[in-house]
Formats: structure tokens, sequence, C-alpha cells
């Protein structure tokens, strides 16, 4: 980063009237960024996230509302109480009744059959837990797109700062371009060249900048935050991990993968549903008592109510739970194999990143350093034109821009890893 600097300042021609001030003071560029001094972390933005996601707490009002099904579940059915009263009237017949006040209570009680019961319970408790590892994916995912989201942001603010550092190098070019023509030392061509390379790398700035607002308002939404607090993402990318086996990775992710261990409770809870329409198909009796009060006499009686399954034997309800089962077992199926399409994806994403960062690094990124001094060196001395300059300038802008795109496509593949469960997030990782 550097290095362009001490270029800037060295880099001066001979006779120039450029002052040493214009390059230790170089005027304020273009479409500028300002960045406020105070940053936020990615811990604060995964804490902001977690206060604020609307997608977390539904999935907490999901959880909360599986957990009252289990209350539901294990609830016995209310008694109900019959009270009433009136007047007995004699009829003009031979004998009749008495008149006076008339009486009445009675009370009923259903009596529930034990494995329905039994079924009816464990399928909330099933159920309940299904939506408990429902939330600790909507858990992952929301930390993932927070992830995502700081990450793009410091990606693209990176991007200005080489945007911003390549049109600091093309100005103090065009300035000493403009001086060698009006001296008569250069051609008109070449102050043309670069008063066009000098817009291409105004334009670069802006786009970047454009592209930074835009990952900013991403951010903004991931996390929830309030709309005039200005945001300002400080961090540093994790190191580079050493990847197991495609194979065990995957042995590992589908032991605890959220989404197969909430599909799995789905299946437990399909179950039980079924036994549970099984277990209906026995008939429900209802006990009763009751009392009457007459002017004449008083009686009471018990007895059992008992319906008769000859019509409806609930085969509908059970083809529907049966149903049910096996769709929930094409859904385990299906989870299992966009699961692990999305880890050899994502392993090969982060392998094929690692290969592509390190081989930048390692070459092409000191070589086209070299070949800039070079070519301003020979600039200097004559021997070369503005273009080679421009050209090398170019080579070096699009290897660190590869580069910045390597680094942070191999975050963005371990963020997905850490999604997936592959590796631990980084708080915990060894």
């Amino acid at each position: 980063m550097t290095f362009f600097r001490v270029i800037l300042l060295i880099a001066v021609l001979p006779g120039s009237t450029l002052l040493p001030a214009q390059v230790l003071n170089p005027p304020e560029l273009p479409h500028s960024h300002v960045f406020p001094s105070t940053g936020l972390t990615i811990e604060q933005a995964l804490q902001m996230a977690h206060a604020n996601s609307p997608r977390l707490k539904e999935g907490e009002a999901l959880t909360a509302e599986a957990r009252a099904a289990i209350q539901t579940a294990r609830a016995y059915s209310n008694p109900s109480v019959e009270v009433y009263q009136g007047r007995q009237y004699s009829r003009p017949i031979a004998t009749p009744g008495v008149p006076g006040l008339l009486q009445h209570y009675a009370g009923y009680q259903a009596i529930e059959i034990p494995s329905e019961r039994s079924a009816r319970r464990r399928a909330a408790e099933h159920t309940s837990e299904a939506s408990i590892w429902s939330q600790r994916a909507v858990v992952r995912s929301v930390d993932a797109d927070t992830r995502h989201a700081f990450y793009e942001a410091l990606q693209r603010r990176e991007e200005i700062e080489h945007a911003k550092e390549n049109l600091q190098l093309v100005s103090d070019l065009h300035r000493r371009v403009t001086v060698e023509v009006n001296t008569g030392e250069k051609g008109r061509l070449e102050l043309t060249r670069a008063t066009a390379e000098l817009a291409r790398a105004q334009f670069a700035v802006s786009g970047a900048q454009l592209q930074y607002s835009e990952a900013i308002a991403h951010l903004r939404a991931m996390i929830a935050a309030p709309p005039d607090q200005e945001l300002n993402p400080q961090g540093m990318l994790e190191a580079r991990v050493t990847l197991p086996a495609l194979q065990q990775l995957r042995d590992s992710v589908f032991q605890a993968h959220p989404a197969l261990m909430q599909t799995m409770q789905e299946q437990q809870a399909a179950k039980a549903a079924l036994d549970r329409q099984r277990a209906l198909r026995i008939p429900q009796p209802t006990a009763f008592a009751e009392f009457e009060n007459q002017p004449d006499l008083r009686f009471w009686r018990a007895g059992v109510t008992v319906p008769l399954p000859l019509f409806d034997r609930r085969r509908g309800q059970i083809e529907e739970a049966k149903a049910v089962i096996n769709r929930t077992d094409a859904v385990l199926e299906q989870r299992k194999l966009e699961i692990n399409a999305a880890l050899e994806r994502v392993y090969e994403q982060y392998q094929l990143a690692d290969q592509q960062a390190s081989s930048l690094e390692s070459g092409p990124l000191h070589a086209a350093e070299s070949a800039v001094q070079a070519a301003q060196a020979a600039y200097r001395f004559g021997e070369r034109g503005i273009v080679e300059v421009l050209d090398a300038q170019r080579v070096l802008q699009g290897v660190r821009g590869d580069l910045l795109d390597a680094q942070y496509a191999r975050q963005s593949a371990l963020v997905d890893l850490e999604e997936l469960g592959a590796v631990p997030p980084s708080g915990v990782r060894p």
C-alpha cells in the first residue's frame, strides 16, 4: 500500500514545476467518502442481529407456541355441569300430577382413552422439539447473513481505498503530463490519454462508493439497525483454516444439522399423530350422573354414553396421517440431498478461493508491483510512454482486485461452512 506514495514522491520528472507540497498534500479527490471514527465490530453486529432481528423473534414465538401446545395436549377434558329449574303444573285429567317447583342437576365427564392421550402428548412434544431445532436453524441463518453482509461491506470499502489509490496515482500522472505538454516535452496525445484514464479512475471510485452504500444498506437490514445510526464496520478477515476430508465433514454435518433434526422430529410427531388417529377408533365413553327434584318425587341416575363407530372408522384421518409420514420421509431425503450439495459446493469454493488467494499473494501481486515501478522509472527517463505506465497500473489494479475477490470468496465460503456446521464458529474455533 505505502509504496504507491513513495513512487509519487520520487516520480517527479526533472524540470517539472510540480511542487513537493502538491505531492505531500494532494487536493481532495472527487466523490470522497468519509468514515466515522467509531466502528462496528462483527461481534456487535451479531449482538444487534440477535436483539433486533424479526426472524429470530418470529422463531421464538413459534417455539413458545409449540411449548404451549404441550400443555394443551396434557390437559384433561373438562366436565360439564347442567342445572335448570322450572314449574310443574297439573292438567285437568283424572289423576293430575302435583304442581310445584321442578329442579334438575346433571354432570358429564368424558373418559379419555390412555393410548390416545399418550399419542397426543408425544406428538406435541416432538413438534416442540422440531420448533427448537427450527429456531436454531434460524439463528444460524441470521448469523450467516449478518456475517456475509458485514464482510461484504468491508470488501466494498477496501475497493474504495484501492480505487482512491489508483486515482491518486493517475491524478499525479495527469499533472506531470500536463506540465510536459505545456513545456513542449510531450505531445497532446499523451494528455488526451491521461485525461481519459483520469476520468476512468474517477468513475471507478464513484462506482465503488455506490456499491459500499448498497452493502451498508444490506447490513443495516440484516441487523435491524435504526435508520439514523451511522454504520462503520471495522474488522479483518478470519484466519484461513485447514479443512478435513469431505466425507468427514459430511458425517459431522449430517449428525447435528438443525434442518435434519427438525425433520426427524417432525417424522416422530407424524408417527405419533398416526397412533392417535388409530387410538381414536376406540369409542370414547362419557360418564354422567343426574339428580331431579319434582314436587311429588325425587330420583337420581348415573350411566355411561358410548358412541358406536358404525359409519366413521376414521379411515380418512388415518390415511392423512400416513401421507404426512410419507411426506416427512421425502422432505428428509430432499434436505439431505440439498445439504450434501451445498456442502460439496462450499467445500470446493473454499479450496479454490484459498488456492487463488495464496497463488496471487505469492507471485502475480509482486510481479505487478515491480512492473509498475519499472514502467514509471522508464517513463521518467523517457524510455517508455504513458501508455505503458497506465497499462502496468491497470494490471496491478486487476491483480489486486482479483486477490481481494479471492480473499472474500474464501471468507464467504467459510461463513457458509460455519452455517452448515462443518467447522466451528470463529469464536470457538481452536
